[in-house]
């Protein structure tokens, strides 16, 4: 890289980390006036809050936004150099205007692969410690299923219960079905299901099987042990508990469920595609910010900085958008992460064509 393209680097990365910088203090300021009566409230220590909450809450805050805030900070920095005739300068000298994005689109893959390893690798391992906080003293993120929980722990195997004590591991009114195509084979029925944290496996007390093939018959008991592939988890739900999953833990979770055959997988195939597409959002709302605010307009800076921010909502409302197209089954979840990005890399090749030359 050239001394230019260093000059570029240096104002891109400075002005994105000096915005963010800010907008954390801001947000920070906001949400500690916001919560303090919880913090006091529950007898959360100061410790606590400062390090199992919010220092893990910056990295999680500064992914949120990236991309937001990497088109801010070069529709800034650029409106600025094209104000002072900078670009017109740099462009007369013979250095075509793609040579010119070169050192944007370096600074871009730099902050997209951070995003990448924040999103994916870090923040989950720091949402362990931030969440268990949350839940100690804000909200509880564990949340029962309800009444008459069905579900299937495998493929042709169906659970059954009218109710999960979350406190207690246990489970009452317990139906497990197996069936071989579609024809019930056995079936077992029990008052009572608890989970053995020790050991890791489920008694049934006053139980009574059921079998139909290859000869019908039935066995009771008081009490059996078993080793069914349930765990207590999925009795109830955890609030948004893919934020503590990494990439390859959630790809894992989804195979897992998948070969289930269960339901309820939907939500993390979206989160997973999300953190996917967010990191390529950051490149090309680069090249969208640099194409358009190259040009030195009457308006000035605030002109740019204006269409700058519709276009950054537009893309979060687009995201949104989909997002919930998904969730109804309308588009697939990779769709749902990715046509967004489609959509704005196109927007920017024609702001790139229209862009001085």
């Amino acid at each position: 890289m050239r001394k230019l393209d260093w000059y570029i680097f240096k104002k891109f990365i400075g002005t994105f980390f000096f915005a963010i910088s800010l907008l954390i203090v801001v947000v920070i300021v906001f949400d500690v006036s916001e919560n303090v009566d919880s913090f006091i409230k529950n007898h959360a220590s100061f410790y606590e809050v400062v390090f199992h909450f919010y220092i893990p809450f910056i990295p999680y805050f500064i992914n949120l936004f990236i991309y937001l805030f990497t088109f801010i900070s070069v529709i800034f920095f650029t409106s600025k150099m094209a104000g002072h005739t900078e670009i017109i300068a740099i462009l007369s000298s013979g250095i075509s205007f793609r040579r010119f994005l070169w050192p944007y689109m370096m600074a871009a893959l730099m902050l997209a692969a951070g995003s990448f390893y924040l999103g994916n690798f870090l923040i989950p391992r720091m949402d362990t410690v931030r969440r268990t906080f949350k839940n100690q003293y804000m909200e509880n993120l564990m949340k029962s299923s309800g009444s008459n929980i069905h579900v299937q722990i495998e493929k042709g195997v169906y659970a059954y219960m009218s109710s999960y004590d979350l406190k207690r591991y246990t489970g009452y009114k317990f139906t497990l079905e197996k069936f071989d195509d579609h024809s019930l084979e056995y079936k077992l029925t029990g008052d009572k299901i608890v989970y053995d944290t020790v050991s890791e496996k489920w008694r049934i007390t006053n139980y009574v099987e059921y079998y139909f093939k290859p000869d019908e018959r039935i066995t009771k008991g008081k009490v059996m042990d078993t080793a069914l592939v349930m765990k207590p988890t999925d009795f109830y739900f955890v609030k948004e508990d893919f934020e503590e999953m990494n990439l390859i833990e959630l790809r894992r979770y989804i195979g897992e469920q998948r070969a289930k055959g269960a339901d309820n997988i939907l939500p993390y195939e979206i989160e997973m595609h999300k953190r996917l597409a967010s990191p390529a959002a950051i490149i090309i709302l680069t090249l969208i910010g640099a194409s358009l605010s190259s040009r030195k307009t009457r308006g000035g800076m605030g002109i740019n900085l204006g269409i700058g921010i519709t276009i950054t909502f537009t893309y979060i409302i687009f995201m949104e958008f989909f997002r919930v197209f998904a969730i109804s089954g309308i588009i697939s979840p990779l769709m749902a992460g990715w046509l967004p990005n489609i959509i704005f890399a196109t927007i920017g090749i024609y702001f790139l064509v229209k862009a001085p030359k």
